[in-house]
C-alpha cells in the first residue's frame, strides 16, 4: 500500500482522502467529528493526527483530493475551452453531472461543507470562500480577455457575467443537496445558459 506510516503500517493515502473527503461532503465540517472520521477512515486518532496534524489539516487535504478528482471538472474547463462562452457552457452543463452522482452526498464539497460553523473553524469557511471567488474572478478574466481579443462586444460586463455563472453554479449544487435530479438542473442549466448567452452577444 502507498500512503503515510499508521497503527504500524502504510495505509492507501488516496483511500483514506476518499473516505474522509465523503465524510466532510456528507456532515459538513462542524458536523464531522474526530471519532466519526477515523471510523469512517479506518485509523485511530494517533495516526490521523500524526498524518494530517489536526482535523483541519485533514479536511484541507480532502478538499484537495476533491478538487483534483470529483470536483476537477471546473479546473479542466478553464485549461481546455479556448473562449469563455464555451467555458461558462461546459461549466454550467457539467456541474450538473458532477453535482447529483449518485456515489456522493450531492451537490459540491467546496460549495456546502462549511457554508454555517463555529468561531473556531472561521478559517476553514475563509478558505473555502476564497476558493469560491478565485474561480469567479478567474471567469471574470476570461471574459475579459475575450473582450480585449474582440471576441466579445466591448460592452460585456464581465463582472455581472462571471458572478451570475457562480451564482448559478453554487445554487445547482445547494439543489442538488436537497434532492434535485439532473433533469430539472439541466433545465436550470439550459436557462441560465440563455439568459447569460444573450449578456455575450452570442448567438
Amino acid at each position: 500500500m502507498t500512503g503515510v506510516r499508521g497503527q504500524g503500517r502504510k495505509f492507501d493515502l488516496e483511500h483514506i482522502l476518499d473516505k474522509a473527503m465523503v465524510t466532510f461532503w456528507r456532515h459538513g465540517y462542524d458536523g464531522t467529528s474526530v471519532a466519526t472520521l477515523t471510523r469512517e477512515m479506518g485509523i485511530n486518532t494517533p495516526s490521523l493526527y500524526a498524518a494530517f496534524g489536526s482535523k483541519e489539516g485533514l479536511f484541507l487535504a480532502a478538499v484537495e483530493h476533491y478538487n483534483n478528482g470529483r470536483g476537477s471538472f471546473m479546473q479542466r474547463a478553464f485549461e481546455e475551452e479556448d473562449r469563455s462562452p464555451a467555458l461558462i457552457h461546459r461549466l454550467l452543463h457539467e456541474a450538473v453531472d458532477a453535482y447529483t452522482h449518485t456515489d456522493s452526498p450531492g451537490g459540491c464539497l467546496v460549495i456546502g461543507s462549511a457554508t454555517r460553523v463555529s468561531d473556531a473553524a472561521q478559517q476553514v469557511a475563509d478558505h473555502l470562500r476564497d476558493l469560491r471567488n478565485a474561480n469567479i474572478d478567474r471567469l471574470e478574466a476570461r471574459i475579459r480577455a475575450d473582450i480585449a481579443a474582440g471576441t466579445l462586444p466591448a460592452g460585456t460586463d464581465a463582472r455581472a457575467v462571471a458572478e451570475f455563472t457562480g451564482a448559478i453554479v453554487q445554487g445547482m449544487s445547494h439543489r442538488a443537496r436537497d434532492g434535485a435530479t439532473a433533469e430539472a438542473l439541466r433545465t436550470v442549466a439550459g436557462t441560465a445558459w440563455e439568459s447569460i448567452r444573450g449578456l455575450l452577444g452570442e448567438t
